[in-house]
């Protein structure tokens, strides 16, 4: 993607990050943490216009969920609640075994999609997610297995090199998700996405994540360069500095209103299949 995609005015696909599994309720009041609050705030934001919903699960008592059985109570309820949304699972799990790293992907139906770590990475003080080549692999075989289509999330520089090392082995067009934030994340500036871009090859469409306050400018940037976005309470919990944001829907609606002004259309759920080739 280039920007004579975004000349040329292909269509975004926004993709809604709506829990994450690391901060909770004692973060933000309105973050949805049981399968009804995420599928609630996955219908609002397919109304608002998000084609993808990234999917974590959390026990009852807020905490991160890991299990096959809690992902399908997620997924179910979303499934119930939406029309025909993108549904991709994280796979991601900071600090978590390799044992429970492959349930999300046992669902039935598998999910459509599901994000595939591609390196180590630290957050926080004490909280790291080794994601060594064997467990990478491991992942994507069974991925593969299922009929699954990653998203390759590139936290940094060395994680791209990674990404770029099986581009051969992905079903076209590989989906690259380059992740911008504090620590061990590529530094959050424009430069730094100018320059992931420019590496990636011809064919892969290409999604961008900034956290908390560069959230906004970096999915911004990401449009005009043809790429795609993601957003939600996932990454960011305020709206505008000092100020939390309502909820997930608004930061999708924020997006698409974005898009609107820069004339890309914004891709339906069906579309987007199209363009990732799901």
């Amino acid at each position: 993607m280039s920007y004579d995609d975004y000349l040329a005015g292909k269509p975004v696909i926004v993709t809604a990050a709506l829990t994450g599994g690391v901060q909770g309720k004692e973060a933000h009041p309105n973050l949805p943490e049981t399968p009804g609050e995420i599928a609630a705030a996955a219908a609002a934001c397919e109304e608002a216009g998000a084609s993808i919903v990234h999917l974590h699960a959390r026990r009852d008592s807020g905490e991160r969920a890991f299990s096959t059985e809690r992902f399908q109570e997620v997924t179910d309820a979303v499934r119930n609640a939406t029309d025909d949304v993108v549904i991709q699972h994280s796979t991601g799990g900071t600090g978590a075994p390799d044992a429970l790293r492959a349930e999300p992907l046992r669902t039935d139906p598998a999910p459509e999609m599901a994000s595939l770590d591609m390196g180590p990475l630290n957050r926080y003080d004490r909280l790291t997610s080794e994601n060594t080549r064997a467990t990478v692999r491991m992942l994507h075989e069974e991925m593969r297995e299922r009929g699954i289509k990653p998203e390759l999330e590139v936290f940094n520089d060395g994680h791209l090199n990674e990404s770029l090392a099986i581009v051969d082995e992905l079903d076209a067009p590989p989906y690259v998700n380059l992740i911008f934030g504090p620590g061990t994340l590529s530094v959050p500036h424009p430069r730094s996405l100018l320059t992931m871009v420019s590496h990636l090859p011809e064919n892969a469409e290409f999604n961008v994540l900034g956290f908390s306050r560069h959230q906004l400018p970096l999915t911004t940037m990401s449009m005009v360069l043809g790429g795609h976005v993601r957003v939600g309470l996932e990454d960011n919990i305020y709206y505008r500095k000092g100020e939390l944001a309502e909820s997930n829907a608004q930061f999708v609606e924020r997006a698409v209103r974005i898009a609107d002004e820069l004339g890309r259309p914004v891709a339906t759920p069906a579309r987007a299949r199209e363009i990732l080739s799901l």
